[in-house]
């Protein structure tokens, strides 16, 4: 199952191994089974702390295998993956190896003490694919949970793996959450934020903490690559800075691959973003993540800080603001496409298409990204038409043509998507109309995937920045919003050309700006 460098690599993990652990596993003899044991018997070969045994419970997940601790007295297994943890979720299989083998995990004491802290009984159950790169986040935090806690326990599903059970419970999106039998929450989730929903007077002592700061000398709002920038140029000088976001990362943490980054050859999205926020650490920033801007209030004469209203009903104070909110995924703004979101509308091909194996599904959008997502979901799904309202395709030229070679795929073009149907739970086809011929025309199918650009997230500034007419930060060669001492940078701005190297260096542009502002001020 492993090639020989992944079998020396992950020799070299599990020297890390503390307590002596037991893997037991629960198989048959399907093919899934075979690989699962070649895959078992290999780790148990690279390291004398670990054994093997085979279970002969009936278990309606077979083939899946649990870690435990050997000399454990805990009577539930904490860590079950059902399914063969490779692609993306192969660190998920060496990080719940070695926690669970007493190897101290990288994250915050304070957040140890607050899963140590749980009461009640927690079980998730946590349906992923291989292929998606939102998954092992969610699922290494709730691994690490059922490690710290003794009344958590965490089971890891491969969609593709279990279809029939996917299909009973309804699940049209990864990762999908269940916790004690009810769906929990859906997408990617860091352990703060599953901690937070869990604790729910958490919310109120952050905004009590977070109103007690000082005022910042730069504060950027963002996490993303321009966010990052911003930061490490703004700590660079000396001065008091801080980051607030929804999320850090922001938008990266969706991207499947990165291969236009200058000396980066290629990468994914959530390494380049994990890499970004342990750069930005390296220096004296205040990051404080899962905070979401509602409202800039300027300063004035009376009122020598700009202030940021936050979602949670905290307050924080700047002398100086860099906004890099970046942009979403847009939507189609048809009636069903809200009501089915996550239920057959769905927006990451890369997370979602093993979920439609099999099965019919559209892209709507012929630009880059929609090209690749149906060139994409055709190796997986049984048949894929592409809707692009333009008479035609925008997509490279080298795409097209591998888009048209492909005998599953049908293209339709001069087509204007207007509803999305369903039976009430999941999607059952789409309705669009003809603009050439003006005729309505109905296509039964699974699942649609979106794929027509980005929104900048500036909901929260109408009325008080200048937006162009697409809802962007109008800005100057320096940064400067209408605002004297906001500055703006990244896809959330008009600067032209949403790519993350030049988000990265419009961020750094604008903390260079800010900080000029700041000595002549």
């Amino acid at each position: 199952m492993l090639d020989s460098n992944l079998k020396t690599q992950l020799q070299a993990y599990l020297e890390k191994v503390v307590h002596p652990l037991e893997l037991v596993a629960t198989l048959d003899d399907s093919d899934a089974s075979r690989d699962m044991r070649s895959l078992l018997d290999d780790i148990v070969g690279l390291s004398n702390k670990i054994t093997l045994r085979v279970s002969s419970d009936v278990d309606p997940h077979t083939p899946s295998f649990t870690i435990n601790r050997a000399d454990s007295t805990r009577d539930s297994v904490a860590i079950r993956f059902a399914g063969i943890p490779m692609g993306h979720e192969f660190t998920s299989l060496v990080l719940a190896l070695l926690q669970t083998g007493g190897h101290p995990p990288k994250v915050d004491a304070a957040v140890i003490e607050q899963i140590q802290q749980l009461k009640g009984e927690y079980h998730f159950e946590t349906y992923i694919s291989l292929t998606c790169q939102n998954c092992p986040e969610v699922v290494q935090s709730l691994n690490l949970m059922a490690v710290l806690n003794p009344r958590v326990s965490s089971v890891v599903i491969d969609g593709a793996l279990y279809q029939q059970e996917v299909e009973q419970r309804k699940i049209m999106a990864v990762p999908t959450i269940f916790l004690n039998g009810k769906e929990f929450d859906q997408g990617r989730l860091s352990i703060e934020e599953i901690l937070a929903k869990l604790d729910t007077g958490l919310e109120k002592r952050t905004a009590e903490t977070l109103n007690a700061k000082e005022a910042f000398d730069m504060l950027i709002v963002g996490g993303g690559p321009a966010g990052a920038a911003a930061a490490i140029y703004s700590a660079r000088k000396g001065i008091r800075t801080g980051v607030v976001a929804d999320r850090f990362g922001g938008q990266v943490l969706d991207t499947m691959s990165i291969e236009n980054f200058i000396s980066v050859t290629e990468t994914e999205g959530p390494r380049f973003a994990a890499a970004l926020e342990q750069h930005v650490k390296t220096y004296d920033v205040d990051i404080i993540n899962l905070q979401r801007a509602e409202k800039l209030v300027p300063a004035t004469g009376s009122q020598p800080f700009n202030e940021i209203k936050l979602a949670s009903g905290a307050t924080l104070k700047a002398r100086t603001v860099v906004i890099a909110t970046g942009a979403r995924w847009r939507e189609i703004n048809v009636p069903g496409e809200q009501e089915y979101r996550n239920h057959g509308v769905a927006y990451c091909p890369h997370c979602d298409g093993p979920l439609f194996k099999g099965k019919h599904v559209a892209v709507i959008g012929g630009g880059n990204s929609g090209v690749e997502a149906a060139i994409d979901l055709a190796g997986i799904v049984n048949h894929v038409t592409l809707l692009e309202f333009a008479p035609e395709l925008r997509a490279d030229a080298v795409l097209q043509r591998k888009l048209k070679s492909l005998t599953n795929v049908t293209i339709h073009t001069s087509v204007q998507t207007t509803e999305v149907k369903g039976d009430g739970s999941k999607v059952t086809g789409i309705d669009y109309k003809d603009l050439k011929s003006g005729d309505a025309k109905h296509l039964a199918l699974d699942g649609i995937f979106v794929q027509i650009g980005l929104v900048p997230n500036t909901e929260w500034l109408r009325g008080t920045l200048e937006l162009s007419r697409h809802g962007e930060i109008i800005v100057d060669a320096r940064g400067q919003t209408s605002i004297p001492g906001v500055f703006a940078a990244g896809d959330v701005t008009t600067v032209p050309f949403k790519q993350i190297v030049i988000a990265v260096g419009e961020g750094a542009k604008s903390a260079l700006a800010a900080f000029d502002f700041l000595i002549r001020s």
